[in-house]
C-alpha cells in the first residue's frame, strides 16, 4: 500500500499531504529524519525550516554536495496534535522499507533518536553511542549524528554535527 492511502495509524486522520522525502530521488546517500514539521507540511514542501538551514549549514562545512543527497523520514506525514508514536513509527515502517528497497542508497545517515531508536530497537540506543561509526541496516552502511534542531538548540553540536557529516563524506569519496 502506497502511503498516500495509508490509513493504519491515527496520522491519516490528521494529514493534509503525505510527505515522502526530498532533493534527489536517485541519490547515493539517504538522510534519515523522524517526521516533517508544521512548516514544511503548510508549504507543500518537505523540507524547509531551520531544520533545512542547519542541515544545509553542516553540509557545505562537511564539502557535501546536496545533488547526492535525498531526505526522507520515519513518518510520512506531519503529526498535528499528539497521537501513538510508537504505533505510528510502526505503520510507516514498511513505507520506509519500501522506499529503500526501491531505491537503494549507497549509505544512510540517521539525524535524532527517534531514529536511532526507531532503526535499533532492542538496543539501548541513543545518538552519542552510535555516531562515529558505521552499523548495518537492511544491508546499507549507517551512521547517525544529532538532529537538526537539537544542534540548532545547542550551538555547541555543530562541530559534532559537520564531523558526523564529514565521516559519511569519506567513505563515500573512498567508495567511488
Amino acid at each position: 500500500m502506497h502511503a498516500a492511502q495509508c490509513e493504519r495509524c491515527e496520522l491519516s486522520k490528521q494529514r493534509n499531504r503525505v510527505i515522502w522525502g526530498e532533493g534527489n530521488p536517485d541519490a547515493p546517500i539517504f538522510i534519515l529524519l523522524d517526521n516533517p514539521g508544521s512548516r514544511e507540511d503548510k508549504e507543500g514542501n518537505s523540507f524547509i525550516c531551520g531544520t533545512r538551514e542547519t542541515l544545509q549549514i553542516g553540509m557545505r562545512e562537511a564539502g557535501l554536495d546536496v545533488a547526492l543527497v535525498y531526505v526522507t523520514y520515519l513518518l510520512k506525514c506531519r503529526p498535528i496534535r499528539a497521537y501513538n508514536k510508537p504505533l505510528a513509527r510502526e505503520a510507516c515502517y514498511s513505507h520506509l522499507q519500501l522506499q529503500l528497497k526501491e531505491k537503494k542508497p549507497f549509505l544512510l545517515i540517521g539525524l535524532g533518536n527517534v531514529v536511532v531508536q526507531t532503526l535499533f530497537p532492542d538496543h539501548e540506543a541513543d545518538v552519542k553511542s552510535y555516531r562515529g561509526k558505521w552499523h548495518e541496516y537492511q544491508g546499507v552502511p549507517i551512521t547517525f549524528s544529532y538532529h537538526p534542531l537539537a544542534v540548532r538548540r545547542r550551538p555547541i553540536l555543530m562541530k559534532h554535527f559537520v564531523e558526523d557529516i564529514k565521516f559519511v563524506v569519506e567513505k563515500f569519496k573512498k567508495n567511488i
